[in-house]
C-alpha cells in the first residue's frame, strides 16, 4: 500500500533524488523547514520504506567493469525448488547487479557486469542451473536514458 506524501515529501524525495548527497542543512533551505523537522521527515521517510537506501551510482566501465549485458532466463520446470536454486545462485553472483522477476515470453530478466568475456562465461555457467532452459544473452553498447528519479510530482 501506498505511503501519503505531501508536497513536502515530494519535494525532499526529488531533491534527495537529484542528489542524495545533499546535507540536512540544505534540505531544510530548500523546504523551508527547520533542519530538526527536514531531519524528521527524511527519517520518516526511510522507516516507511519510502527511501529504501542512500547509494552513490557507480560508473561500471570506469570502474573496470567493460562488458554489460542483460540476460532473459526462461525456466523449464517452475517448481519451488528448481526456482528456489535458481533465485539463490543470483543472489550468489556479486556480478549480477539486478534480477527481476517479470510475465511474459522469459521469466526473469538479470543485468551483468563483468571484466571480461571469461568472467561473464563464469557467471553464465553457475546460472545454467537444473531448471533453467535458456539464456539469452544481450549485450548492452551503449546507455540510451540513465536511471532517472520517479516522476513524484503531480498525475
Amino acid at each position: 500500500m501506498a505511503v501519503s506524501l505531501d508536497e513536502i515529501d515530494i519535494l525532499l524525495l526529488t531533491e534527495l533524488q537529484a542528489d542524495a548527497d545533499r546535507t540536512n542543512v540544505e534540505l531544510a533551505r530548500i523546504a523551508g523547514l527547520s533542519p530538526a523537522a527536514t531531519l524528521n521527515r527524511v527519517r520518516r521517510l526511510k522507516e516507511s520504506g519510502v527511501i529504501r537506501i542512500i547509494a552513490a551510482r557507480v560508473d561500471p566501465a570506469l570502474a573496470g567493469f567493460a562488458l554489460s549485458v542483460y540476460v532473459a532466463a526462461t525456466m523449464s520446470r517452475h517448481d519451488p525448488r528448481s526456482v528456489r536454486a535458481f533465485e539463490n545462485q543470483i543472489r550468489a553472483l556479486p556480478q549480477i547487479i539486478r534480477a527481476d522477476l517479470v510475465a511474459g515470453e522469459m521469466d526473469y530478466l538479470i543485468t551483468i557486469v563483468a571484466r571480461d568475456v571469461a568472467e561473464l562465461q563464469q557467471v553464465l555457467a553457475r546460472l545454467a542451473t537444473p531448471g533453467t532452459q535458456r539464456l539469452l544473452t544481450y549485450l548492452r553498447l551503449e546507455e540510451v536514458k540513465a536511471p532517472a528519479p520517479l516522476p513524484l510530482g503531480p498525475r
